[in-house]
C-alpha cells in the first residue's frame, strides 16, 4: 500500500488504541473520516459528519448533536419545557374547572373546543417529555451519555462483564456538579480559519486564450488576418 508521497512502506494508522482513565483501561477507536484518534468519549455523527466531544445524540428537534458544550443548554431546555407543559396543563383544567361550576360540564366542554383540544395536546405530550427529563435526569446524576446507555458501555447489556464508568464522581451531587456547572471548555472550531484545498484545481481557460489544439488568430499574435 503507497500513500500520497509514493511510499511503499506506509501503513494504515491501528483501528484501536488504549489509554487509562482513572485505573480503568478505555479503548480509543481511529476515525478515517476525521483522520484521527477520537478523544474519550467521542463519537462521529453520521448526520453532522464529524467527531462530536463527548457525544450524547443527534437531536432531530433541534437540528443539532448533543455533546459537552451544549448538553447543559438542552438539559435546561427539556426540563424547563417540561415545567412549562405541566403549567399549561394545570392552566386549562383549572379554567374548565371553573367555568363548568353551576353548568353541565359537558357544554362547557362544547363551547370552549380550544381549550379541549390543548387540553389533549398537552395530556399526551406532559408524559413524553417528563420521561424524557427524566432520563437525562439519570445520566447527569450518573454522569452517563444516551450514547453509552444504549450500547451498554459501562453496563453488561453487552453480554459481558459489567465495568465500572471510569467518568463517575461516585456521588450524586458531584456528579450533576460536574456534568451542569463544570467549566464550559473552549470552542475546537475555528470560526476565523482558512479552508486548506485539498488538491489544486487547474485554472480556467480565459476567453482570450485559444483552446486546446485550436490554432491561435492572426489578431492574437500581432499579426494581420
Amino acid at each position: 500500500m503507497t500513500d500520497n508521497t509514493g511510499s511503499s512502506t506506509y501503513r494504515p494508522p491501528p483501528r484501536t488504541r488504549e489509554v487509562m482513565i482513572n485505573g480503568q483501561m478505555v479503548k480509543l477507536k481511529y476515525c478515517f473520516t476525521c483522520k484521527m484518534f477520537r478523544p474519550p468519549r467521542t463519537s462521529h455523527c453520521s448526520v453532522c459528519d464529524n467527531c462530536v466531544e463527548r457525544f450524547d445524540h443527534h437531536c432531530p428537534w433541534v437540528g443539532n448533536c448533543v455533546g459537552r458544550r451544549n448538553y447543559r443548554f438542552f438539559y435546561a431546555f427539556i426540563l424547563s419545557l417540561s415545567f412549562l407543559t405541566a403549567f399549561i396543563f394545570a392552566c386549562v383544567v383549572t379554567h374548565l374547572t371553573l367555568r363548568s361550576q353551576g353548568s353541565n360540564f359537558l357544554s362547557t366542554l362544547k363551547e370552549t373546543p380550544a381549550s379541549v383540544l390543548e387540553l389533549v395536546i398537552c395530556f399526551f405530550s406532559i408524559w413524553s417529555i417528563l420521561g424524557l427529563s427524566g432520563f437525562h435526569t439519570y445520566l447527569v446524576a450518573s454522569n452517563l451519555t444516551t450514547n453509552e446507555d444504549i450500547k451498554g458501555s459501562w453496563s453488561s447489556k453487552r453480554g459481558g462483564e459489567a465495568s465500572v464508568n471510569p467518568y463517575s464522581h461516585k456521588s450524586v451531587i458531584t456528579n450533576c456538579c460536574a456534568v451542569l456547572c463544570g467549566p464550559l471548555p473552549p470552542s475546537l472550531i475555528d470560526r476565523r480559519g482558512f479552508v486548506q484545498s485539498d488538491a489544486v484545481l487547474p485554472s480556467p481557460i480565459r476567453s482570450d486564450e485559444p483552446a486546446c489544439g485550436a490554432k491561435p488568430d492572426a489578431s492574437m499574435v500581432g499579426g494581420h488576418p
